[in-house]
């Protein structure tokens, strides 16, 4: 069971013209609590980042899955409603969950959430996938990825 932090890490960025500009990039770490969260975006972060940074802010991200895509350079947050019947009432019920896709575009992110999800046996609809502004995403170990290979 992974429990996922959204980290916000500020610094001083240098752009392609030269110029310095302060910015704040969001990054996910995989961690046992807010602490150790803190500890393990300042490890991760340091060889990325040249001179002083500050960890503005870190929230637990509510994610039940993440499908990593070597093609992709950019995270997209899905909404996938899990749907099962209530056999008293006799409805539908849809429970949401978030998903997080590793894909270079909407189109790709939706290709990895459904191929990610094959062999589920729950029926399950894709409600919603948007991108994120996440940089990256920084697991216990990279054997931890659950890579998705589009073909």
């Amino acid at each position: 069971m992974h429990n996922w932090f959204e980290c916000k890490v500020s610094y001083e960025k240098t752009l392609d013209n030269g110029m310095q500009k302060k910015v704040t990039e969001p990054y996910l770490v995989d961690a046992l609590s807010f602490t150790e969260a803190e500890a393990r975006i300042t490890e991760e972060i340091r060889p990325y980042i040249s001179g002083e940074f500050t960890i503005t802010d870190i929230k637990r991200a509510k994610l039940s899955e993440l499908f990593f895509n070597d093609n992709g350079d950019r995270f997209f947050k899905a909404k996938v409603l899990f749907v099962t019947l209530d056999e008293r009432a006799g409805t539908e019920k849809k429970t949401p969950v978030y998903m997080l896709a590793q894909a270079s575009d909407i189109d790709e992110a939706q290709v990895v959430i459904k191929k990610g999800m094959e062999g589920t046996l729950a029926d399950y609809e894709v409600a919603e996938v948007k991108e994120t502004k996440l940089m990256d995403v920084f697991p216990y170990a990279e054997d931890q990825k659950k890579k998705i290979v589009l073909t």
